[in-house]
């Protein structure tokens, strides 16, 4: 009789997840520190320049004039960004970026202490605005696509996870430190601290060192790159429903645009109120943040992205319907935890699915989505707000949210299937 095979070797355990993996690695903390006093910076300088130019015009359309003046050329610049971040050193690209965004803060830094004409103020104040338009349209192609060069591909979800928690954090303490060091100290300090930031956040960035990756060799013709990244865009539905998603749930569903008429004649809460309101969501967020960093990714990836988007727009309708301060910063908490849990989702899907070599370019496109819906967002909401009032301008647009995606859910049928995001080795994407 012949004898028994021998059993096989019982299955190794699966690793344990390390919520720290990302942040082990040098090159990915210096640039964390640099993205953290970045967003910081123009986190205190979104508040003081928004309640600035609303105490001096009194009118809910100037607040969307801020937006649009950025949103015109962060998005006319997009596409040939991207195509610049895919044929450049992208660490160089970013630190040239943010140069120019010191310069825009140091700008408005001395703005504030010539104390010129009020009107004659709020025309240069426009004027700086669209310059770190530009400037910003080539830093986050630049930077998006850098984040993905520091960290071996296996500790992309996780550095993924790290850059979007760090981006919250600073968004929670930029626009408290702008609406309290604006309320108690004036605007000169508060831009001082902005202009300090990018500077610190300028350093970081210069004391990255890593290797770029080999690319493959770029389209002979800007036409032919720019088509390239286009054409991968519309030949990947999940990734397109995921950005027309996020486009028209923030185009209608946002409100950081209206929030100083609500500190100032809703609620009553002043520029210190202004703070706290622009501060929590991204407070929500963080919280949200930390929880993902410390599970594996998400699963149902797409009936989760549906759920959280369909929620942030009820917590907006509340927002709108709400009289209380305290009830109106909780719907903001609650609206920046889910809303954290789809910008996850779509940040795994556009670094997972997108081959490297392509990804400053698809990045400038996603920036194109994502600008549409947060600046010409702010212009649509001052819009709207100045036909019929702030209030009922958030609860529609929380409504018509919801509406978005219920139709993104029917019209896009991969994105209501999708589960578990797959990660291709490095090889296949650049084959891809």
């Amino acid at each position: 009789m012949p004898a028994a095979p021998p059993a096989a070797p019982p299955a190794a355990p699966p690793a344990p997840h390390d919520p720290y993996a990302a942040l082990r690695v040098a090159p990915f903390r210096r640039y964390i520190a640099g993205l953290l006093t970045l967003i910081l910076a123009t986190q205190v300088q979104g508040v003081v320049v928004a309640w600035q130019v609303y105490a001096v015009t009194r009118d809910p359309l100037s607040l969307g004039l801020i937006g649009l003046a950025e949103a015109l050329p962060y998005i006319g610049f997009a596409l040939w960004a991207g195509h610049v971040a895919d044929r450049v050193d992208r660490r160089k690209l970013t630190m040239a970026a943010t140069l120019v965004l010191l310069a825009c803060s140091a700008g408005l830094l001395a703005l504030s202490l010539a104390r010129p004409a009020p009107r004659a103020h709020v025309a240069a104040i426009y004027a700086i605005i669209f310059a770190s338009g530009i400037a910003r349209s080539f830093l986050n192609p630049a930077r998006t696509a850098l984040s993905s060069e520091l960290v071996p591909r296996a500790l992309l979800a996780n550095s993924l996870t790290w850059r979007s928690t760090t981006w919250q954090t600073a968004a929670v303490g930029g626009p408290a430190l702008g609406g309290l060091l604006y309320g108690f100290a004036g605007a000169p300090l508060a831009y001082a601290l902005d202009t300090a930031l990018m500077a610190v956040a300028l350093l970081a960035f210069l004391r990255v060192r890593h290797t770029p990756r080999p690319r493959p060799p770029a389209a002979a013709t800007l036409g032919r790159s720019l088509r390239e990244g286009v054409a991968f865009v519309r030949a990947q539905p999940v990734l397109l429903g995921a950005m027309s998603l996020d486009l028209f749930s923030v185009l209608f569903g946002g409100a950081t645009a209206l929030l100083p008429i609500f500190a100032d004649e809703i609620l009553r809460v002043g520029p210190q109120g202004l703070g706290v309101l622009r501060a929590a969501p991204a407070a929500g967020a963080v919280a949200v943040s930390l929880w993902l960093a410390h599970r594996p990714p998400v699963r149902r990836t797409g009936p989760v992205l549906l759920g959280v988007v369909a929620a942030f727009g009820a917590a907006m309708v509340g927002f709108g319907l709400s009289r209380v301060f305290a009830l109106s910063v909780g719907l903001l908490v609650l609206a920046g935890g889910v809303d954290m849990v789809s910008v996850n989702i779509r940040s795994m899907l556009l670094q997972m699915l997108v081959p490297e070599h392509l990804l400053g370019r698809v990045s400038s496109v996603n920036q194109i989505f994502i600008g549409s819906s947060n600046e010409i967002g702010a212009f649509e909401s001052g819009v709207a707000a100045k036909l019929v009032g702030a209030a009922p301008s958030v609860v529609i647009g929380g409504v018509l949210t919801i509406g978005v995606v219920a139709a993104t859910a029917w019209l896009v049928p991969p994105l209501r299937r999708m589960r578990a995001i797959p990660l291709a080795d490095a090889g296949a994407r650049a084959a891809s």
